[in-house]
């Protein structure tokens, strides 16, 4: 029986989590749902990833108001993705950073995302109505820049292609504490649907240079040693190199983009299947490494339109024609 489409059936509500993984900084994060990053600086706070809508980033607020009552005043977009940035609204903050590729990402392919994502995540965009529209950065950066709050001292690093192509980290050199957005998960499907699967790996070996001591991850749960920062690390790179050798290697043998679907997620499942929204990705992840591997250097856009497409040519229709209605 087919699959019900991505995450609509995923409705189950997800403990939340606000853990302190050094002095001032903290890890939002919702056993496998998108997390978000809290820096507290002498006269300010940082977030670090909004959320998918208001009521979603008021639950980081409220969070935020059991350690300080600090102005926040800074909003930092890791990139251009709906579930990342929709909430941004809710915190009223007077500069919203991002690099310059993920502002030109919101320009071209925002809005198709917005509704793509909305599909995809029923439950995390419940309240939808409250987006007032595009999240738009104040701030973008080429390469990198340093954020001062106060004697903080604050890295906005946009390291390269790899989740998406605008990937930005926020990187505290003091205290060694790395928040990576979706360049890295932990425990946590890597979702690859916009991704440069060949450009990852170099991307996490610059990210494994800074030996961070702490990292919070795009998904999963937040990792508190060297040791834990590496695993995350180490696992999502595992995660990429698998799925494109795969794929490659199938694609090279003119295999079809379903029995590539088929065979490479029978293949990973033993070793990752247990991970956050692992059925959920694959589709998306398949499909882009089928491109990559066939030349198609920059992601096709996801629209609404096209996510139903694929998930009826690789899982079937039987689930299909409800989510239509429900969107």
């Amino acid at each position: 029986m087919s699959r019900a489409f991505a995450s609509t059936a995923d409705l189950a509500e997800k403990a939340v989590s606000f853990e302190e993984i050094g002095p001032g900084l903290y890890a939002f994060t919702a056993e496998g749902d998108p997390n978000s990053g809290v820096i507290v600086g002498d006269d300010a706070v940082m977030v670090v990833d909004a959320q998918a809508t208001p009521a979603l980033a008021e639950r980081v607020i409220e969070k935020i108001r059991t350690v300080t009552d600090k102005p926040i005043r800074w909003l930092v977009l890791t990139h251009y993705h709906a579930v990342r940035v929709l909430g941004a609204s809710a915190y009223g903050a007077e500069h919203i950073l991002a690099s310059e590729a993920t502002r030109a990402l919101i320009a071209e392919r925002g809005e198709a995302d917005m509704a793509s994502e909305i599909g995809r995540f029923p439950r995390l965009f419940r309240g939808k109505e409250r987006i007032p529209g595009l999240t738009w950065p104040t701030l973008a950066c080429a390469s990198s820049m340093t954020v001062w709050l106060g004697a903080r001292e604050v890295r906005i690093v946009h390291i390269g292609r790899a989740h998406t192509a605008g990937d930005t980290i926020v990187w505290l050199p003091k205290e060694r504490v790395l928040f990576a957005g979706d360049t890295v998960e932990f425990g946590a499907t890597p979702y690859c649907g916009d991704a440069h699967l060949q450009d990852w790996p170099q991307v996490l070996a610059k990210l494994r240079a800074l030996e961070p001591e702490a990292l919070v991850p795009g998904r999963g749960r937040a990792a508190t040693s060297p040791a834990l920062s590496l695993q995350a690390i180490e696992g999502t790179e595992a995660f990429v190199r698998r799925l494109f050798g795969l794929v490659k290697s199938r694609v090279e043998r003119g295999a079809t983009l379903k029995k590539t679907y088929e065979k490479v997620t029978a293949a990973m499942r033993p070793e990752f299947g247990e991970w956050v929204i692992f059925d959920h990705c694959m589709p998306f992840n398949v499909a882009r490494a089928y491109d990559e591997a066939l030349g198609i250097d920059r992601p096709r856009v996801w629209t609404a339109a096209r996510d139903l497409e694929l998930w009826h040519a690789l899982e079937g229709a039987a689930t299909i024609a409800g989510v239509e209605g429900a969107r």
